[in-house]
């Protein structure tokens, strides 16, 4: 059973399903509307605790119904809540409309924004104990950065999945063991608008899990051999925290080797995606591994 520590964000999601998305200044009556827990945080902590890892969230809710619900949801999925404080601010949500299976989302960080410096130093023990520290950055840049450098003190890998989208210093690049972009975000992290992606995981082998959506994944071996991990075809019903479920499942497998967790993530990615909702579509372990051997009957041989 892997440990990874999840510090990150903490979001109460607000759904709401259009036959279209609505136009500036546009008035759309919707078809329906749900409440769903989130936050990129929060929804790696559960596909990972869902996938057989012990979990400890380290983030920050309001002192609202909100912040009550998802610590709740939280600790019933069986992550360690005991360093998820409260802060001043409302828990954070996500206004999120989806349309045709694509999705387009606001979010306003509330309480996210208090995790601080302090509170990492507090969950020091967590650090001790982990396997992988994975975190993202819908909260302070800099407590993310004091985050990678209390992994690092303690010799433990820090997995950053950089979204929402912004440049990467060089400071905590290095701290970072991988980095988990899509296209997009790989050319804002790395500065690199124009550059060919492959060059970029070929100039940092063992470094960088890019996600291209249904395609799967791609990355380079220490040689630099560009490696594409395909992904698994399903019927989409939600796409919204398919790339948190693949940064969880990719920190539970980690310990497997860099293939195996990215195949792995990559089918719990797949199935997140048909049911809704953002931790209401991602996989137990035994629901991903009666997906995986599925496939492997149902596959093509290669020639």
């Amino acid at each position: 059973m892997a440990r990874v520590v999840v510090v990150g964000s903490i979001n109460m999601d607000l759904v709401t399903e259009t036959d279209q998305f609505p136009r500036l200044g546009e008035t759309l009556f919707g078809k329906r509307f749900a409440q769903y827990p989130g936050g990129k945080g929060a929804n790696q902590a559960v596909a990972a605790a869902r996938l057989g890892a012990e979990v400890t969230m380290i983030g920050c809710v309001g002192a609202d119904a909100f912040g009550q619900q998802m610590k709740a949801i939280l600790a019933r999925e069986g992550v360690d809540t005991r360093w998820v404080s409260t802060g001043r601010e409302a828990t954070g949500i996500a206004a999120i409309t989806l349309s045709a299976g694509d999705n387009a989302i606001v979010v306003v960080p509330g309480a996210n924004h208090e995790l601080s410096a302090a509170d990492i130093d507090r969950a020091e023990q967590a650090f001790r104990d982990a396997d992988v520290v994975l975190a993202q950055l819908e909260i302070p840049f800099a407590t993310v950065c004091h985050a990678a450098r209390v992994a690092r003190a303690h010799g433990k890998p820090f997995f950053l999945n950089p979204a929402p989208a912004v440049a990467l210093p060089d400071e905590l690049l290095d701290l970072t063991t991988l980095i988990t972009p899509n296209e997009h975000e790989l050319a804002t992290a790395l500065q690199t608008p124009g550059v060919d992606w492959r060059a970029i995981l070929q100039r940092m082998p063992g470094r960088i899990a890019m996600t291209l959506g249904k395609e799967g994944a791609y990355y380079a071996t220490p040689d630099g051999q560009l490696v594409h991990q395909p992904g698994f075809a399903v019927n989409a019903v939600d796409t919204t925290g398919a790339g948190d479920t693949f940064n969880g499942a990719l920190a539970s497998f980690w310990h497997l080797g860099m293939a195996e967790a990215i195949r792995r993530a990559n089918a719990a990615g797949a199935l997140s995606v048909t049911r809704p909702g953002a931790q209401g579509g991602m996989p137990t372990l035994a629901e991903l591994e009666r997906f995986k051997s599925n496939h492997e009957k149902t596959r093509t041989p290669e020639p």
